[in-house]
Parts: structure tokens; C-alpha cells; sequence
């Protein structure tokens, strides 16, 4: 598994550190992994000023100041990184790297920010997960979880994007730990928009408590159904969730509730130019939780 790691020397990107630290298992079967710092060039007219060579020492101090002390936390816990540095526009630089590396996971550390703003992971995080199209890990502002094994909440619905999630999770599930727990997570309707109006035009239910659940039942199977054997073959350990109610909320408030240590997710993404990059689900589980998030676009 290749994984890039973009730093910056903040706490935020310490969480990225320390995720990375923590992954015993993974890190057993020698994964690449490459820390990466984007500077910001030196306006034009400054730069003909300093000169090629010292604008070149320049951007490598500036790398350096970043890089050295990651690598150094990292080898604490035993864990060896290659590194580089880009002088460019953060995202853009990031996605292109991402891409041209063949990267299987970004890993970012993101402060997040209020559910009243467009930019609800920050703005660089915000426009990786536009730009590019590899997987990217999402940590919030805390610590990595201690375990090497974790409890992962897996949303599904039926999708073909939910499909592609599970299909990553497969095929790296070293990512989380030797002894992971799934919880199969997906949310139904309460249906309580199935209604007929009477003779006086008052709206009344058209279906009783068993009928409902009955419904609730087959959707949930519908979209739990074709994963579920998919986990169980190779032996992991499933758990089911019939959640109901809106998706972003509901499937964050489990996720506090159950004390899982990442959220993983597929989505189709959206354009730059939209505030909801993730689409709904994602952005609100973004907005209203500090789980970790992975997010696969299909």
C-alpha cells in the first residue's frame, strides 16, 4: 500500500503522524509511505531578485523545517518514510502528486469548521477531496485512536459508490488493524410521508408499526445484503445497523455513541465550485462529528 502524507508542521498534521504510528498491522507489510510538504513560490518579482540558486536553498530549508521533525517522529515508532517537497498551490499539488505516484491513500489532518460554512473541512482538505479521485483519509482535531484494531463504521445504501467503499476496505483492510469489527451501517425511511388524506382532508398513515418495519426491514437488506457475505468469507467481524431517520445525522450520532474509530464512505464528490464537495451525507457527518473520515469517490 502506497500512502502520502501531506504536512505542514501543524497539530493538525501531527494527527497524520500519529495515525500512520499506530497502524501495527499495516505497517507489518512494509507500506510505502512518503511525507510530502507544498511550499507557496516566492512572488515573481522576489524571486529574480534572490536568484535560481538561493531561491532553490530557499525552499529546501523551508521543506526541511517541516519534513525532518516527522520523519524523526515517525522513526521513534519505528516506522521508516521517504519524503518530498513541491513549491505550488497546496491542493492542486497534492491531487497531482496523489495521482502521478500512484498513491493508494491520502492521509490529512483537517481542523474543520462550523456547519454554517461552506469550507467545512478547511480549504485545502476541502479541495483535495475536489480534485482528486484517490481515497483520502480524513482526521479531525484529535488524537489517533491507541488500538491497531479498529472499529469501523461502513455506510452503505445499495450504491454503486457504497460498493466501491467496501471493495477498498478489502482489499486494504491491513489499514485497520488485525482484529477489525465492521458495523455495517444503513439508514431507512420512517416512511412517515406514506399518508392518504380522509374524508375531512386530514392526512392519515396508510401503514401500520408492523407494515413499517417490515419495509424498513427489506430495505435494509436490499443495501446490507450483498456486502454482508463479502466480510464474513474472510473472516471479519459484523455487525449490522439499521439506523432511521436523516443519514448524516443518524450515522454520526452512532459513531459517537458506539466510540468508532473511523467513518469510511463512498461518494460520487462534486465539482469545486459547489460548498457541499462531499454531497450531503458526507458533509454533514463532517460538520456534526470528529470521527475520522475515509472517503472513497467512486
Amino acid at each position: 500500500m502506497k500512502i502520502l502524507v501531506p504536512i505542514d508542521g501543524s497539530e493538525f498534521s501531527n494527527h497524520s503522524l500519529e495515525f500512520v504510528a499506530s497502524r501495527t498491522t499495516l505497517l507489518g507489510s512494509n507500506p510505502e509511505i512518503e511525507l510530502m510538504s507544498v511550499q507557496a513560490p516566492v512572488p515573481a518579482r522576489a524571486s529574480r531578485l534572490i536568484g535560481s540558486g538561493s531561491l532553490r536553498g530557499y525552499y529546501d530549508e523551508e521543506a526541511n523545517t517541516v519534513l525532518e521533525p516527522a520523519v524523526k517522529e515517525l522513526e521513534k515508532a519505528g516506522v521508516k518514510a521517504a519524503t518530498r517537497f513541491a513549491v505550488g498551490e497546496a491542493a492542486p499539488t497534492i491531487a497531482k502528486t496523489a495521482e502521478e505516484s500512484g498513491a493508494d491513500l491520502i492521509i490529512m489532518g483537517s481542523h474543520g469548521r462550523s456547519a454554517l460554512k461552506g469550507l467545512l473541512l478547511g480549504s485545502v482538505t476541502n479541495s483535495v477531496l475536489a480534485l482528486s479521485k484517490k481515497p483520502v483519509l480524513i482526521l479531525r482535531n484529535k488524537t489517533a485512536p491507541q488500538t491497531d484494531s479498529l472499529k469501523v463504521g461502513v455506510a452503505v445504501d445499495g450504491s454503486s459508490y457504497g460498493e466501491k467503499a467496501v471493495e477498498y476496505i478489502l482489499k486494504n483492510h491491513d489499514l485497520f488493524g488485525k482484529d477489525p469489527v465492521f458495523y455495517l451501517m444503513n439508514v431507512v425511511s420512517d416512511y412517515a410521508g406514506v399518508v392518504m388524506p380522509d374524508m375531512a382532508g386530514m392526512a392519515l398513515p396508510t401503514l401500520n408499526e408492523s407494515e413499517v418495519r417490515a419495509m424498513q426491514r427489506e430495505a435494509f437488506d436490499e443495501a446490507v445484503g450483498p456486502v454482508r457475505d463479502k466480510f464474513t468469507q474472510l473472516g471479519f467481524k459484523v455487525e449490522e445497523i439499521c439506523l432511521v431517520g436523516n443519514p448524516g445525522d443518524e450515522i454520526a450520532a452512532f459513531a459517537n455513541k458506539e466510540g468508532l474509530d473511523v467513518i469510511v464512505m463512498g461518494t460520487r464528490g462534486y465539482g469545486a465550485f459547489k460548498a457541499a464537495v462531499l454531497g450531503s451525507t458526507a458533509t454533514r457527518i463532517a460538520a456534526i462529528s470528529d470521527k475520522p473520515l475515509l472517503v472513497i469517490q467512486a
